[in-house]
Protein backbone atom coordinates (compact mmCIF):
# COMPACT_ATOMS: atom_id res chain seq x y z
CA UNK A 1 0.00 0.00 0.00
CA UNK A 2 1.15 3.53 -0.83
CA UNK A 3 -0.20 6.78 0.58
CA UNK A 4 -0.94 10.09 -1.14
CA UNK A 5 -2.09 13.23 0.70
CA UNK A 6 -3.50 16.14 -1.30
CA UNK A 7 -3.09 19.66 0.11
CA UNK A 8 -5.00 21.97 -2.27
CA UNK A 9 -3.82 25.38 -1.07
CA UNK A 10 -1.67 27.73 -3.19
CA UNK A 11 -0.70 31.37 -2.72
CA UNK A 12 -1.33 31.90 -6.44
CA UNK A 13 -3.16 29.79 -9.01
CA UNK A 14 -0.90 28.85 -11.92
CA UNK A 15 -2.77 29.27 -15.24
CA UNK A 16 -1.69 25.85 -16.59
CA UNK A 17 -2.56 23.69 -13.58
CA UNK A 18 -5.65 21.45 -13.68
CA UNK A 19 -5.31 19.85 -10.24
CA UNK A 20 -7.82 20.66 -7.51
CA UNK A 21 -6.34 23.77 -5.92
CA UNK A 22 -7.25 27.23 -4.65
CA UNK A 23 -5.94 30.00 -2.42
CA UNK A 24 -6.42 29.51 1.34
CA UNK A 25 -9.15 32.17 1.40
CA UNK A 26 -11.25 31.76 4.51
CA UNK A 27 -10.27 28.15 5.12
CA UNK A 28 -9.12 27.15 8.59
CA UNK A 29 -5.99 25.11 7.87
CA UNK A 30 -6.06 23.32 11.22
CA UNK A 31 -9.65 22.28 10.57
CA UNK A 32 -8.64 21.08 7.10
CA UNK A 33 -5.94 18.84 8.53
CA UNK A 34 -8.30 17.56 11.21
CA UNK A 35 -10.56 16.48 8.35
CA UNK A 36 -7.67 14.64 6.65
CA UNK A 37 -6.91 12.85 9.91
CA UNK A 38 -10.60 11.93 10.23
CA UNK A 39 -10.52 10.47 6.72
CA UNK A 40 -7.34 8.57 7.61
CA UNK A 41 -8.96 7.08 10.71
CA UNK A 42 -11.99 5.99 8.70
CA UNK A 43 -9.74 4.35 6.11
CA UNK A 44 -7.72 2.56 8.78
CA UNK A 45 -10.90 0.97 10.08
CA UNK A 46 -11.58 -0.50 6.62
CA UNK A 47 -8.18 -1.75 5.45
CA UNK A 48 -4.74 -2.10 7.06
CA UNK A 49 -2.62 0.85 5.96
CA UNK A 50 1.11 0.28 6.36
CA UNK A 51 2.47 2.54 3.62
CA UNK A 52 5.65 1.72 1.74
CA UNK A 53 5.82 5.26 0.38
CA UNK A 54 4.16 8.56 1.26
CA UNK A 55 3.67 11.49 -1.11
CA UNK A 56 2.31 14.93 -0.16
CA UNK A 57 1.16 16.74 -3.31
CA UNK A 58 -0.93 19.73 -4.15
CA UNK A 59 -1.50 22.48 -4.32
CA UNK A 60 1.41 23.40 -2.14
CA UNK A 61 1.92 21.08 0.86
CA UNK A 62 4.57 23.41 2.32
CA UNK A 63 2.26 26.45 2.34
CA UNK A 64 0.84 25.93 5.88
CA UNK A 65 2.89 27.23 8.77
CA UNK A 66 5.47 25.01 10.43
CA UNK A 67 3.49 24.47 13.64
CA UNK A 68 0.30 23.57 11.77
CA UNK A 69 2.16 21.06 9.60
CA UNK A 70 3.98 19.65 12.62
CA UNK A 71 0.73 19.05 14.49
CA UNK A 72 -0.78 17.33 11.45
CA UNK A 73 2.19 15.05 10.83
CA UNK A 74 2.35 14.03 14.47
CA UNK A 75 -1.37 13.20 14.45
CA UNK A 76 -1.18 11.29 11.16
CA UNK A 77 1.62 9.14 12.54
CA UNK A 78 -0.71 7.99 15.33
CA UNK A 79 -3.20 6.70 12.74
CA UNK A 80 -0.98 4.74 10.33
CA UNK A 81 2.05 2.54 10.93
CA UNK A 82 4.91 4.36 9.20
CA UNK A 83 7.57 1.82 10.23
CA UNK A 84 7.94 0.43 6.69
CA UNK A 85 8.07 3.75 4.80
CA UNK A 86 10.96 3.61 2.34
CA UNK A 87 10.40 7.04 0.81
CA UNK A 88 8.43 10.12 1.87
CA UNK A 89 8.15 12.93 -0.66
CA UNK A 90 6.83 16.45 -0.10
CA UNK A 91 6.26 18.88 -2.96
CA UNK A 92 7.51 22.39 -2.18
CA UNK A 93 7.19 25.86 -3.67
CA UNK A 94 10.42 27.89 -3.32
CA UNK A 95 8.71 30.65 -1.32
CA UNK A 96 6.97 28.44 1.25
CA UNK A 97 9.69 27.02 3.48
CA UNK A 98 12.78 27.88 5.46
CA UNK A 99 15.48 25.84 7.18
CA UNK A 100 13.36 25.30 10.31
CA UNK A 101 10.39 23.94 8.37
CA UNK A 102 12.64 21.60 6.38
CA UNK A 103 14.30 20.40 9.59
CA UNK A 104 10.87 19.64 11.06
CA UNK A 105 9.91 17.62 7.97
CA UNK A 106 13.13 15.62 8.13
CA UNK A 107 12.67 14.95 11.84
CA UNK A 108 9.27 13.41 11.09
CA UNK A 109 10.46 11.09 8.37
CA UNK A 110 10.48 13.02 5.08
CA UNK A 111 13.26 11.72 2.82
CA UNK A 112 12.61 13.51 -0.45
CA UNK A 113 11.57 17.04 -1.52
CA UNK A 114 10.31 17.93 -4.98
CA UNK A 115 11.04 21.60 -5.65
CA UNK A 116 8.70 23.31 -8.12
CA UNK A 117 11.15 25.45 -10.09
CA UNK A 118 9.71 25.02 -13.66
CA UNK A 119 12.25 27.45 -15.19
CA UNK A 120 15.37 29.42 -14.25
CA UNK A 121 14.60 32.58 -16.26
CA UNK A 122 12.24 35.34 -15.16
CA UNK A 123 10.46 35.62 -18.51
CA UNK A 124 9.32 32.00 -18.60
CA UNK A 125 8.31 32.11 -14.94
CA UNK A 126 6.16 35.17 -15.67
CA UNK A 127 4.35 33.37 -18.51
CA UNK A 128 3.70 30.44 -16.16
CA UNK A 129 2.33 32.76 -13.47
CA UNK A 130 4.79 31.48 -10.88
CA UNK A 131 5.14 33.52 -7.71
CA UNK A 132 8.88 33.05 -7.24
CA UNK A 133 11.90 34.65 -8.88
CA UNK A 134 14.91 32.64 -10.17
CA UNK A 135 17.09 33.75 -7.27
CA UNK A 136 14.45 32.62 -4.77
CA UNK A 137 14.44 29.16 -6.36
CA UNK A 138 18.23 29.01 -6.19
CA UNK A 139 18.16 30.03 -2.53
CA UNK A 140 15.44 27.44 -1.78
CA UNK A 141 17.53 24.70 -3.39
CA UNK A 142 20.51 25.68 -1.21
CA UNK A 143 18.31 25.48 1.91
CA UNK A 144 17.30 21.92 1.02
CA UNK A 145 20.89 20.88 0.41
CA UNK A 146 22.22 22.55 3.55
CA UNK A 147 19.46 20.93 5.61
CA UNK A 148 20.58 17.51 4.40
CA UNK A 149 17.48 16.35 2.50
CA UNK A 150 18.50 12.87 1.29
CA UNK A 151 16.96 13.23 -2.18
CA UNK A 152 16.05 16.47 -3.97
CA UNK A 153 14.02 16.61 -7.18
CA UNK A 154 13.70 19.69 -9.39
CA UNK A 155 10.50 20.07 -11.41
CA UNK A 156 10.86 21.69 -14.85
CA UNK A 157 8.50 22.40 -17.76
CA UNK A 158 9.15 22.83 -21.48
CA UNK A 159 7.33 23.93 -24.64
CA UNK A 160 6.03 26.96 -22.76
CA UNK A 161 4.68 29.80 -24.93
CA UNK A 162 7.56 32.09 -25.88
CA UNK A 163 10.24 29.68 -24.61
CA UNK A 164 13.04 29.13 -27.11
CA UNK A 165 15.10 25.98 -27.41
CA UNK A 166 18.13 28.01 -26.31
CA UNK A 167 16.33 29.14 -23.15
CA UNK A 168 15.35 25.54 -22.42
CA UNK A 169 18.94 24.39 -22.93
CA UNK A 170 20.09 27.03 -20.45
CA UNK A 171 17.53 25.82 -17.91
CA UNK A 172 18.72 22.22 -18.32
CA UNK A 173 22.36 23.30 -18.05
CA UNK A 174 21.77 25.25 -14.83
CA UNK A 175 19.82 22.34 -13.36
CA UNK A 176 22.66 19.94 -14.12
CA UNK A 177 25.18 22.36 -12.61
CA UNK A 178 23.22 22.50 -9.35
CA UNK A 179 23.48 18.73 -8.99
CA UNK A 180 20.00 17.52 -7.99
CA UNK A 181 19.37 13.84 -7.40
CA UNK A 182 16.33 13.72 -9.67
CA UNK A 183 14.71 15.88 -12.34
CA UNK A 184 11.12 15.79 -13.58
CA UNK A 185 10.82 17.54 -16.96
CA UNK A 186 7.24 17.86 -18.13
CA UNK A 187 5.94 18.82 -21.54
CA UNK A 188 3.33 21.55 -21.06
CA UNK A 189 -0.14 20.13 -21.69
CA UNK A 190 -3.15 22.33 -22.29
CA UNK A 191 -5.66 20.92 -19.82
CA UNK A 192 -9.36 21.78 -19.79
CA UNK A 193 -10.57 24.17 -17.09
CA UNK A 194 -7.33 26.14 -17.13
CA UNK A 195 -6.53 29.64 -18.35
CA UNK A 196 -3.92 28.21 -20.75
CA UNK A 197 -6.51 25.95 -22.38
CA UNK A 198 -8.83 28.92 -22.87
CA UNK A 199 -6.00 30.88 -24.48
CA UNK A 200 -5.24 27.91 -26.73
CA UNK A 201 -8.84 27.71 -27.92
CA UNK A 202 -8.82 31.48 -28.58
CA UNK A 203 -5.72 31.07 -30.76
CA UNK A 204 -3.41 33.02 -28.44
CA UNK A 205 -1.30 29.89 -27.83
CA UNK A 206 -0.46 27.10 -30.25
CA UNK A 207 0.37 23.45 -29.58
CA UNK A 208 3.27 22.23 -31.72
CA UNK A 209 4.25 18.54 -31.61
CA UNK A 210 7.47 19.11 -33.56
CA UNK A 211 8.50 21.78 -31.08
CA UNK A 212 7.62 19.44 -28.20
CA UNK A 213 9.79 16.72 -29.73
CA UNK A 214 12.82 18.98 -30.15
CA UNK A 215 12.64 20.11 -26.51
CA UNK A 216 12.16 16.53 -25.28
CA UNK A 217 15.04 15.09 -27.29
CA UNK A 218 17.39 17.92 -26.29
CA UNK A 219 16.66 17.33 -22.62
CA UNK A 220 17.18 13.59 -23.08
CA UNK A 221 20.57 14.20 -24.69
CA UNK A 222 21.79 16.70 -22.08
CA UNK A 223 20.60 14.91 -18.95
CA UNK A 224 21.79 11.46 -20.02
CA UNK A 225 25.18 12.87 -21.03
CA UNK A 226 25.42 14.31 -17.51
CA UNK A 227 24.89 10.87 -15.96
CA UNK A 228 21.15 10.89 -15.31
CA UNK A 229 19.14 7.80 -16.17
CA UNK A 230 16.09 8.67 -18.27
CA UNK A 231 13.99 6.03 -16.53
CA UNK A 232 10.53 7.35 -17.42
CA UNK A 233 9.31 9.70 -20.14
CA UNK A 234 9.30 12.73 -17.82
CA UNK A 235 11.82 11.62 -15.19
CA UNK A 236 15.60 11.50 -14.84
CA UNK A 237 17.50 10.21 -11.83
CA UNK A 238 20.97 9.68 -10.43
CA UNK A 239 21.64 6.06 -9.41
CA UNK A 240 19.65 5.19 -6.29
CA UNK A 241 17.25 8.12 -6.60
CA UNK A 242 14.36 6.81 -8.69
CA UNK A 243 10.97 7.87 -7.32
CA UNK A 244 9.77 4.75 -5.50
CA UNK A 245 6.28 6.22 -5.09
CA UNK A 246 5.85 6.91 -8.79
CA UNK A 247 7.27 3.50 -9.64
CA UNK A 248 4.51 1.99 -7.51
CA UNK A 249 1.90 3.74 -9.65
CA UNK A 250 3.54 2.49 -12.84
CA UNK A 251 3.68 -1.06 -11.46
CA UNK A 252 -0.04 -1.00 -10.64
CA UNK A 253 0.32 -1.11 -6.84
CA UNK A 254 -2.56 -0.18 -4.54
CA UNK A 255 -2.59 3.35 -3.16
CA UNK A 256 -4.79 5.34 -0.80
CA UNK A 257 -5.42 9.02 -1.49
CA UNK A 258 -6.43 11.41 1.28
CA UNK A 259 -7.75 14.94 0.79
CA UNK A 260 -10.14 16.69 -1.60
CA UNK A 261 -9.93 15.45 -5.18
CA UNK A 262 -7.49 12.65 -4.29
CA UNK A 263 -7.72 9.33 -6.15
CA UNK A 264 -7.40 5.87 -4.59
CA UNK A 265 -7.08 2.39 -6.10
CA UNK A 266 -7.44 -0.51 -3.70
CA UNK A 267 -8.11 -4.14 -4.65
CA UNK A 268 -9.38 -3.28 -8.12
CA UNK A 269 -11.66 -0.49 -6.90
CA UNK A 270 -10.93 3.12 -7.84
CA UNK A 271 -12.54 6.30 -6.58
CA UNK A 272 -12.02 10.03 -6.39
CA UNK A 273 -12.73 12.09 -3.29
CA UNK A 274 -15.17 14.97 -3.53
CA UNK A 275 -13.25 17.80 -5.24
CA UNK A 276 -14.59 20.66 -3.15
CA UNK A 277 -12.58 21.55 -0.07
CA UNK A 278 -15.42 22.91 2.07
CA UNK A 279 -17.60 19.90 1.30
CA UNK A 280 -14.66 17.60 1.94
CA UNK A 281 -13.98 19.10 5.38
CA UNK A 282 -17.65 19.01 6.37
CA UNK A 283 -18.17 15.42 5.25
CA UNK A 284 -14.90 14.06 6.63
CA UNK A 285 -15.48 15.56 10.09
CA UNK A 286 -19.07 14.27 10.12
CA UNK A 287 -18.11 10.78 8.95
CA UNK A 288 -19.91 11.30 5.63
CA UNK A 289 -19.26 9.70 2.26
CA UNK A 290 -16.32 11.27 0.43
CA UNK A 291 -16.15 8.91 -2.54
CA UNK A 292 -17.14 10.05 -6.02
CA UNK A 293 -16.63 8.52 -9.49
CA UNK A 294 -16.31 4.99 -8.12
CA UNK A 295 -15.37 2.28 -10.63
CA UNK A 296 -14.48 -1.39 -10.52
CA UNK A 297 -11.45 -2.23 -12.63
CA UNK A 298 -11.49 -5.51 -14.52
CA UNK A 299 -8.33 -7.59 -14.99
CA UNK A 300 -8.21 -6.33 -18.59
CA UNK A 301 -8.50 -2.71 -17.42
CA UNK A 302 -5.53 -3.27 -15.11
CA UNK A 303 -3.56 -5.02 -17.85
CA UNK A 304 -4.07 -2.09 -20.24
CA UNK A 305 -3.06 0.43 -17.60
CA UNK A 306 0.05 -1.57 -16.86
CA UNK A 307 1.03 -1.60 -20.54
CA UNK A 308 0.45 2.15 -20.92
CA UNK A 309 2.40 3.08 -17.79
CA UNK A 310 5.30 0.65 -18.11
CA UNK A 311 5.87 1.59 -21.76
CA UNK A 312 6.83 5.03 -20.48
CA UNK A 313 9.64 3.55 -18.37
CA UNK A 314 13.12 2.25 -19.08
CA UNK A 315 12.08 -1.06 -17.48
CA UNK A 316 9.61 -1.59 -20.30
CA UNK A 317 6.59 -3.87 -20.37
CA UNK A 318 6.72 -7.69 -20.16
CA UNK A 319 5.90 -9.11 -23.57
CA UNK A 320 3.85 -11.77 -21.79
CA UNK A 321 1.14 -9.25 -20.85
CA UNK A 322 0.67 -7.97 -24.40
CA UNK A 323 -1.46 -10.84 -25.63
CA UNK A 324 -1.26 -12.39 -29.08
CA UNK A 325 -2.36 -9.27 -30.97
CA UNK A 326 0.17 -7.07 -29.15
CA UNK A 327 3.05 -9.49 -29.61
CA UNK A 328 2.34 -9.60 -33.35
CA UNK A 329 2.84 -5.84 -33.57
CA UNK A 330 6.21 -5.74 -31.80
CA UNK A 331 8.25 -6.37 -34.96
CA UNK A 332 6.54 -3.44 -36.65
CA UNK A 333 7.43 -1.12 -33.76
CA UNK A 334 11.05 -2.28 -33.87
CA UNK A 335 11.18 -1.79 -37.64
CA UNK A 336 9.77 1.72 -37.31
CA UNK A 337 12.45 2.65 -34.78
CA UNK A 338 9.92 3.09 -31.99
CA UNK A 339 11.01 0.10 -29.90
CA UNK A 340 14.08 -1.98 -29.20
CA UNK A 341 14.09 -5.66 -30.01
CA UNK A 342 12.68 -7.35 -26.88
CA UNK A 343 15.36 -8.37 -24.40
CA UNK A 344 14.92 -10.33 -21.14
CA UNK A 345 11.26 -10.74 -22.04
CA UNK A 346 10.47 -7.00 -21.99
CA UNK A 347 9.61 -4.46 -24.67
CA UNK A 348 11.26 -1.05 -24.33
CA UNK A 349 10.63 2.05 -26.39
CA UNK A 350 13.36 4.12 -28.02
CA UNK A 351 13.47 7.91 -27.37
CA UNK A 352 11.44 8.33 -30.57
CA UNK A 353 8.93 5.80 -29.29
CA UNK A 354 8.60 7.55 -25.95
CA UNK A 355 7.43 10.64 -27.80
CA UNK A 356 4.33 8.68 -28.86
CA UNK A 357 4.14 6.23 -25.95
CA UNK A 358 0.42 6.68 -25.38
CA UNK A 359 -0.38 5.94 -29.03
CA UNK A 360 1.88 2.89 -29.00
CA UNK A 361 0.10 1.59 -25.89
CA UNK A 362 -3.27 1.79 -27.62
CA UNK A 363 -1.86 -0.18 -30.55
CA UNK A 364 -0.64 -2.93 -28.21
CA UNK A 365 -3.89 -3.35 -26.29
Amino acid sequence: MHLYVHVPFCHRICPYCSFHKHTPGGHDLREFFRAVVAEARAAARQVPVVPRTVYFGGGTPTLPGRVVLEEFLDELRTVFDFSEVAEWTVEANPRTFDREKVRMLLDRGVTRVSLGVQAWDAGTLAVLGRDHAPDEARAAYRVLREAGVPSVNIDLMFSIPGQSLETWEATVAETIALGPDHVSAYNLNYEEDTEFFDRLTRGEFRADEENDASFFLRADALFTAAGFEHYEVSNYARPGHHSVHNQAYWDGADYLGLGPGAFSTVAGRRWKNVADTRSYVRLALAGGRLEREVESLTPDDLRRERIALLLRTSAGVPVSVLGASGEAKVAGLVGAGLAQAPADGRLRLTPAGRLVADSVAVELW
